[in-house]
């Protein structure tokens, strides 16, 4: 299997696993991702525009999981605020009880 079929097989995985918010999955697929970016421009030089076309297709899917990344990190933010707030006013509670 050539470099440029492994990162578009990838990248599928990547967006089936994100789909999934499998987060597991995504880190381990992307550290193959990376060894297998490096290793297609490491090679000889294969056709530049499917090489173009499968990068930036990984583009788009990178920039898919940053911006779920981020939602996700927001999510959790907004879950210990909440947390924080009830611990607060259970504190609040046993000082008047």
């Amino acid at each position: 299997m050539s470099q440029l079929q492994r990162i578009q097989e990838t990248r599928e995985a990547l967006i089936d696993a994100l789909a999934e918010r499998n987060w597991d999955a995504i880190g381990q697929l992307d550290s193959a991702c990376r060894v297998c970016v490096e290793s297609v421009l490491d090679e000889a030089p294969v056709d530049e525009a499917v090489l173009r076309e499968n990068l930036e297709g990984l583009l788009v899917v990178y920039r898919m999981l940053l911006e779920a990344a981020t939602d996700e990190r927001q999510l959790l933010v907004e879950q210990m605020s909440q947390i924080n707030q009830a611990k607060n006013a259970s504190k609040v509670y046993h000082l008047f009880r």
